[in-house]
């Protein structure tokens, strides 16, 4: 068929509408439904459950605008595309830059995520960890090298297992839900429930990274934005279900916040709720780092193509297709993000607030070109706006790590100064 076939030099049309969901699902889903749902019951009482609502219905339009054009503008350069579209190569470039040195930190953060909840179960010291989290990475890579078709198709099963467990925890907790549990019901004051939903953001960052896929959807201008439509809704359900649960089990307070899905599974099934939350801990943490993976070494190979990155970023597999290019680049960078985070030189609570601030420039790059790209669409604009408004007014609480993209904006220009100094002037 015209539309599975290989581009003559480029990417392959492989992603149907079930594999989209699942990428955007397992983007989405992150370590935060299992660390997030107690803190924020925590922090807000039985109230933050308004907070997960409200983070749910405010994601949407960004979801809605990522899906929109990723219909209208297939490209394996993602936001990076959308913005060069709409602001020309340097802009384009720069977000792409920002959304690829995001990845380099967050996905060996995911891993050791994972490493940490296997290490609880197992016993495991320091070094097992992070050569069990050099392990999954190194997995991933290998998958990708393979090709989407490969990588997705294992991400359908592992995304298949999240949603099962998940389902597994709610049913679980059911019977020890009480309404009791719901008063009082806003313990700490409306301002707390403000404060977690700027702190539920995090749940729900995701979107941005298939968009870098889109170039090998099977018919992106009908797939994109029907499985941004599906994944949301699942997310939300998910999300929300376990938020819920969590307060009308009271599994949270008492030391017991950030283990809140552990102490709920537990609460009907012992001890072997505590495999079963590790095992989907390491799920959620591989399709994570599955889907960024993926969409890192698509913007490597995309950045080559437009002269913004070292040309060997660009390579391609000869038998798969795929950029290995990019996919060489981030291994490198997952071993010396390994190795520091190993010597103990920065700690994970630290480190993740860099990859953070670079994923909120994205999304604030990507709004912006919505809001020109999607003129036509009375829709996409309003979801571009409403976007905007949500990423521009949470920026500015990121802190010192908000100058991270500012820094790297900053020597991308430097770079691309020297580079035009540089080339020889034709006679």
């Amino acid at each position: 068929m015209e539309n599975s076939a290989p581009h003559s030099s480029g990417l392959t049309k492989t992603l149907s509408l079930p594999h989209i969901v699942t990428l955007y699902i397992g983007a989405v889903i992150g370590s935060g439904v299992l660390l997030l749902p107690g803190l924020a019951a925590e922090k807000a009482g039985p109230a933050s459950i308004l907070a997960w609502l409200l983070m749910t219905i405010l994601v949407l339009p960004m979801a809605i605008t990522m899906g929109l054009l990723s219909a209208k503008h297939p490209s394996s350069g993602g936001v990076s595309t959308f913005v060069r579209l709409a602001y020309g190569d340097r802009f384009g470039n720069m977000v792409g830059w920002f959304f690829l040195l995001s990845v380099p930190m967050g996905a060996p953060i995911v891993a050791v995520t994972a490493s940490h909840y296997a290490a609880v179960l197992l016993d495991w010291g320091p070094l097992q960890v992070y050569l069990a989290a050099a392990l999954i990475l190194l997995a991933v890579v290998s998958m990708n090298v393979f090709g989407l078709q490969v990588a997705s198709r294992v991400q359908t099963v592992v995304v298949g297992l999240i949603v099962a467990i998940l389902v597994l925890a709610v049913i679980a907790a059911l019977p020890h839900a009480q309404v009791s549990h719901f008063t009082p019901f806003v313990p700490h004051g409306w301002l707390s429930v403000a404060q977690v939903a700027g702190l539920l953001f995090w749940c729900f960052i995701g979107w941005e990274a298939v968009t870098h896929l889109s170039e090998e959807f099977v018919n992106p201008e009908k797939n994109a934005v029907r499985g941004v439509l599906w994944s949301a809704g699942i997310v939300a359900l998910l999300y929300f279900s376990v938020a819920l649960l969590t307060v009308a089990t009271h599994s949270y307070g008492l030391g017991r916040s950030e283990a809140s899905l552990s102490v709920m599974v537990q609460l009907s099934l012992g001890p072997v709720g505590g495999w079963i939350v590790g095992v989907t801990a390491l799920f959620i943490c591989v399709a994570t780092v599955n889907a960024y993976i993926g969409a890192a070494s698509r913007i490597a190979y995309a950045l080559a193509r437009e002269g913004s990155a070292p040309r060997w970023f660009g390579l391609l597999h000869r038998k798969y297709r795929t950029p290995i290019g990019g996919l060489l680049f981030l291994t490198l960078c997952f071993a010396l993000v390994l190795t520091v985070l190993a010597l103990g030189w920065i700690d994970l609570a630290r480190l993740i607030q860099l990859p953070n601030a670079t994923f909120f420039a994205t999304y604030i790059g990507g709004c912006l070109a919505g809001i020109h790209l999607l003129k036509e669409s009375r829709y996409g604009r309003l979801a571009a706006w409403t976007s905007l408004i949500v990423t521009g007014a949470l920026y500015p609480f990121l802190g010192w790590s908000a100058l991270y993209p500012l820094v790297i904006a900053g020597l991308l220009l430097l770079w691309e100064k020297r580079k035009k100094t540089t080339v020889p002037a034709r006679s």
